[in-house]
Formats: structure tokens, C-alpha cells, sequence
């Protein structure tokens, strides 16, 4: 994967690293606009000389492409019908002191912009007793992301900045927290958005900005349509699949 980005030559920029604990177990929390920002937000932990363990849906570890990349590098698979293990798992690692990294929204953001997010993040940082580190990553999206968009083209900017941590008063509610967290990343979001150092080639190359900054990319509504419209189909396949089981 390394050679790949030496090969696309990205430029990457990582700020604020300084906020990531040299030592202490942390929640780390990012956004979510390509298929490697799990390796872009890692890129971050590597600059402070920490790793990062991710939690990710068991899909990313069965697959043929990311399956060894994720079981390598000892993250964290979540079966999504039964998650408590996981947790544990997680919790556990952070209080023996690791980083572990969680996308609050779940899944790519269509829109590029914050979605609802949910309380993991919140749940698993007052379980441990550990702060939560806001990250946000930009340009992802421009090099491989949903709906089959990827690009080999050379010298796209990769942006990457952290927050300083998020401490959760104790006994605090996990929706308080996880609404402090979104209007954190959202500020840090909108930085980096506009601090990024590249702008669109042309008119067909504003499919990577979110709408308010002139692009193309749909409203979080219709993100949000498009979503359902997915993962029904994704449950129909599923359906069929069990079917043809069943009946062998």
C-alpha cells in the first residue's frame, strides 16, 4: 500500500499530531470520505509513534484486499449482530493504553460533510476512562471511494488534522458528548477544507466538493436517500444469498 502511495506521489499534510497522547490510551475519532482513511488517520498515530487500531464491520477482514492489511495490523473486527465483544475488546485495549479509532459515522459520508453520528465513540471513551481525539481527513475521497470513483492520477493532496482531545466530564450523557465531538470536527472540517492546498481541474472535477463549497456532490438529504437505496439492496442480495443456502 505504501509503494502505491509513493507510486500516486501523494502529498500528504498532517497538523496538530501534537495532540495525540504519546502514551495514554485515547478514542480516536474521524470523519469518513474514502475506502484508506483508516491508513490516512494511522499516517497521524505513526507521526506521534503510536498505531492506531480500528474497529471495522468483519466484511474488511474477510475481504481478499483489505482482509491481511486489517488482520496485520491487529484491528478490531465488529460483528454488527453482536458488538458487546468487541467493546470489550476495545475498552480493554484502551485501558492498557493503545489508540483506538473509530469512524462515529459509520459509513462514507456521499455528501462530504458530517453525518448524524453515532454514541460508540462517546460510550467507549467513558467506559475507559479516555479522552477522545477529534480527526478530520480531506482529498481521501479523491483517490478511491464509494460508488466506484478512484482515481491514479499523480500529486493529490491528502490533508490531515487533529483536535486537541475531548475530555467527558464524568457521569456525562453520551449524546452530550457525541454533540460537542460533531461541532468540534465540523469546525476542524471546515479548516481543512479550507486550508486544502488544491482546487478542481475543471468543471467536471467538482464531484469532490460538498455543496456549500460549490461542488457537485449531493445534499446530505440525498446522500442520505441514496444510503437507504444501497443498503436495501445490500439486504436483498443478503436475503438471496441465504435462500440459495438454505435450499442447497
Amino acid at each position: 500500500m505504501l509503494g502505491l502511495f509513493r507510486v500516486l506521489d501523494l502529498r500528504f499534510d498532517v497538523q496538530g499530531a501534537e495532540n495525540i497522547p504519546p502514551i495514554a490510551g485515547a478514542v480516536i475519532a474521524s470523519n469518513h470520505v474514502s475506502y484508506l482513511d483508516f491508513i490516512f488517520v494511522g499516517l497521524a498515530g505513526y507521526k506521534r509513534g503510536r498505531l492506531v487500531r480500528f474497529m471495522a464491520k468483519n466484511s474488511v477482514f474477510t475481504s481478499k484486499v483489505s482482509g491481511p492489511w486489517m488482520r496485520g495490523m491487529h484491528h478490531i473486527p465488529v460483528d454488527r449482530e453482536a458488538g458487546a465483544a468487541a467493546f470489550e475488546v476495545a475498552v480493554t485495549a484502551l485501558q492498557d493504553g493503545e489508540l483506538v479509532g473509530i469512524f462515529p459515522e459509520a459509513t462514507i459520508s456521499r455528501s462530504w460533510e458530517l453525518k448524524k453520528f453515532k454514541t460508540g465513540v462517546a460510550r467507549l471513551a467513558l467506559q475507559a476512562d479516555v479522552p477522545i481525539v477529534p480527526m478530520v481527513v480531506w482529498g481521501g475521497q479523491r483517490v478511491l471511494t464509494v460508488d466506484k470513483r478512484y482515481s491514479l492520477r499523480r500529486g493529490r493532496a491528502i490533508s490531515i488534522l487533529v483536535g486537541k482531545p475531548l475530555v467527558p466530564n464524568e457521569g456525562a450523557k453520551a449524546g452530550r458528548v457525541m454533540l460537542d465531538l460533531h461541532a468540534c470536527m465540523n469546525d476542524l472540517l471546515a479548516q481543512v477544507q479550507h486550508d486544502y492546498p488544491q482546487r478542481p481541474a475543471g468543471p467536471d472535477d467538482h464531484w469532490w466538493l460538498p455543496r456549500h463549497l460549490g461542488g457537485t456532490a449531493p445534499s446530505m438529504e440525498k446522500a442520505r436517500e441514496l444510503e437507504e437505496t444501497v443498503l436495501a439492496a445490500r439486504r436483498v442480495k443478503a436475503a438471496r444469498k441465504a435462500a440459495r443456502k438454505a435450499a442447497r
